[in-house]
């Protein structure tokens, strides 16, 4: 029997999974971390998302209105609107959400830029937002708040110029702002009356430079613009004429990528490498600096910059107290794509995620990361805890088993060329004596754990292509396993020899046992979820789990009546089991989503993907 619904994917009359929480900062988005000005709120994209967080409680909330994935970020001067652009597909425009922070709901959406935008700043008494389009667009557009309309716009540069990066606006002339590019700068002034922008052009002889970020200095006299050449270009806003270039010896590593001017003259950059320095105005010399992990990408300060917030692009915030010139790190998670989610067996406090170079121990219910094991330059394929708690197993792409302890992270043993092409799949049988591996070879192994040594029992090969989910039944006897050939095979454990094999037309992704261990669910890239049954190996339904996107990931809960989807069309889909409909779907993620799990308590779905971000979401109350 096959059902198959073949109706237009309606995702408006669904009800919404609660996004709870996530574990994520998108830190390649320049300028993306800003503080709000009530000081006790910073706010950051994360994929469609904008997330408000507390700063004392940690408490987050969601702002949801793109379908892409947010570019820049801004905030009003009196904090009272904030301001989005997003990125979206060659032809189409993409949109400017003008959130009302107060209420945390939508104020207005401005439509007019193509493709992307670039960058967004609300005039000095925020009367005006002024918007920038990216490299396919090349338009500056200023829009009126209260009337949520156009006043005019511009193309950013001359047809010679390069493309136009940044935005500022005058501190105290509502209708002064300046742009600046690769080969550009240019003062913007606005006719409200006649409904035109006039641009002036800013001459730097022949300096040529690739301005990233800019920063008006308090006083409103000075513009400082940090460029690619880890040099600082000072122009004279009332003569608009360009005064000063700096440091004229040591400039700065991988170019500026962030800056602040602050209340006493100086000013604070980021640079590529990494470095957060305090420089000294017209010189520009390092007077003392910290180096953070990744290319800084944001600096917001709080208050008159007493506290400074600092944002990398490997992912990391980190927050520096300004008097004692300290560094804390307030906020991290993984920067690539995470392979695999985990919970150990019966606790929903606690789970694990691995990636590029690192396995990371969450704490749930607060985010925070209570353990990271790294590996330099290898990345980690799949993940299992122990039943009994007392052993995390790793498979790493180069061919090995590894085993860690869970409180300290040290290694308890390593299991050397276990396969060829990476290890891809690793589950531990219910007595934790026995590690079954799959590799991107295809074989299967059974690996017996001794005291002080691990053996090879058996080498089961069938499979012509890499193993990619493996699940063993209750009582240890049989486990299935789910390959990119286009094959499940039901193996008997006993015998190490095959029961069951299920043919389809399909890159398998990811199988599961129903609990009761009579069917079992697989998914995979015809995007169709498949139910077979576990003795024969018979298909007994198939559904359409997807319109686009292939199945990445699935869970079934504890009581078998409801299992969760994950897909590269970047949604989570909670189904009913026995009736095969969707009756939730959570929408957030920025990309394709890699893998979910259910928590063994049926509170949560916790779902990861590939820019790295973990999704914390509430199971629906009515069905658990």
């Amino acid at each position: 029997m096959t059902t198959t619904n073949n109706q237009p994917e309606r995702l408006d009359t669904l009800q919404r999974l609660e996004l709870e929480s996530t574990i994520g900062f998108e830190g390649k988005i320049p300028h993306g971390l800003k503080l709000h000005p009530d000081r006790i709120h910073m706010v950051y994209p994360l994929g469609c998302n904008l997330v408000i967080e507390n700063l004392q409680t940690r408490q987050q909330e969601f702002l949801l209105g793109h379908n892409n994935n947010i570019s820049c970020v801004t905030i009003s001067n009196n904090g009272k609107y904030i301001a989005s652009g997003q990125v979206t597909f060659m032809g189409f425009k993409a949109d400017i959400i003008v959130w009302d922070y107060a209420n945390r709901e939508p104020y207005a959406r401005l439509v007019l830029h193509k493709v992307k935008i670039e960058d967004l700043v609300f005039s000095a008494s925020d009367r005006f937002l002024i918007s920038l389009g990216g490299q396919d667009d090349g338009a500056i557009i200023v829009w009126n708040i209260d009337t949520k309309e156009p006043v005019c716009g511009s193309p950013a540069q001359h047809k010679s110029a390069g493309i136009t990066y940044c935005l500022a606006a005058s501190k105290e002339d509502d209708l002064q702002f300046y742009s600046a590019g690769n080969g550009t700068i240019r003062f913007w002034q606005l006719d409200v009356a006649n409904r035109k922008i006039r641009a002036t052009d800013i001459n730097t002889g022949v300096i040529k430079r690739i301005v990233k970020c800019m920063t008006v200095s308090p006083d409103g006299i000075h513009l400082y613009c940090g460029t690619t050449t880890g040099d600082i270009l000072m122009i004279y806003i009332p003569a608009t004429q360009f005064k000063t270039m700096g440091p004229e010896k040591k400039k700065y590593s991988m170019g500026i990528t962030a800056m602040q001017a602050l209340v006493n003259g100086d000013v604070l950059i980021g640079t590529g490498e990494g470095k957060i320095h305090l420089t000294e105005k017209e010189t520009f010399k390092s007077l003392k600096s910290l180096q953070a992990l990744g290319e800084v990408t944001s600096l917001a300060l709080r208050g008159e910059g007493h506290m400074i917030f600092i944002g990398t692009d490997r992912s990391h915030i980190y927050k520096v107290n300004y008097g004692d010139w300290k560094m804390e790190l307030i906020n991290t998670c993984h920067n690539s794509p995470i392979n695999d989610v985990a919970f150990p067996f019966g606790t929903s406090e606690l789970f694990g995620t691995c990636s590029y170079q690192d396995i990371r121990i969450w704490h749930a219910p607060t985010g925070n990361e209570l353990l990271r094991i790294s590996q330099a330059n290898k990345t980690c394929n799949s993940l299992c805890f122990t039943r009994d708690g007392k052993m995390i197993v790793s498979g790493w792409d180069d061919g090995r088993i590894r085993a860690f302890y869970p409180e300290s992270g040290r290694e308890m043993f390593t299991i050397n060329d276990a396969h060829h092409r990476g290890v891809t799949a690793v589950a531990v049988t219910n007595d934790c004596r026995r590690i079954i591996s799959g590799g991107g070879e295809g074989m299967i192994r059974v690996w017996q754990i001794n005291a002080k040594s691990q053996e090879l029992l058996a080498t089961m090969k069938e499979h012509k292509n890499a193993v990619v989910s493996i699940r063993i039944n209750k009582s240890d006897t049989e486990c299935v396993t789910a390959s990119l050939d286009g094959t499940c095979i039901i193996w008997n454990l006993k015998r190490f020899a095959r029961n069951q094999v299920l043919f389809e037309n399909t890159l398998f992704q990811c199988v599961a046992y129903h609990p009761e261990e009579y069917h079992i669910i697989t998914g995979g890239t015809d995007r169709k979820i498949g139910y077979w049954e576990a003795a024969n190996g018979a298909q007994i339904r198939e559904l359409e789990a997807s319109k686009s996107g292939t199945i990445n990931g699935l869970d079934i809960d504890n009581a078998g009546n409801y299992f969760v989807t994950v897909s590269a069309d970047k949604l989570v889909k909670l189904w009913r089991y026995n009736e095969g409909d969707v009756i939730s779907v959570g929408i957030g993620h920025g990309s394709e989503v890699k893998k979910v799990k259910i928590c063994p308590n049926t509170q949560h779905i916790i779902s990861v993907s590939a820019d790295g971000s973990i999704f914390r979401w509430k199971f629906p109350t009515s069905t658990a």
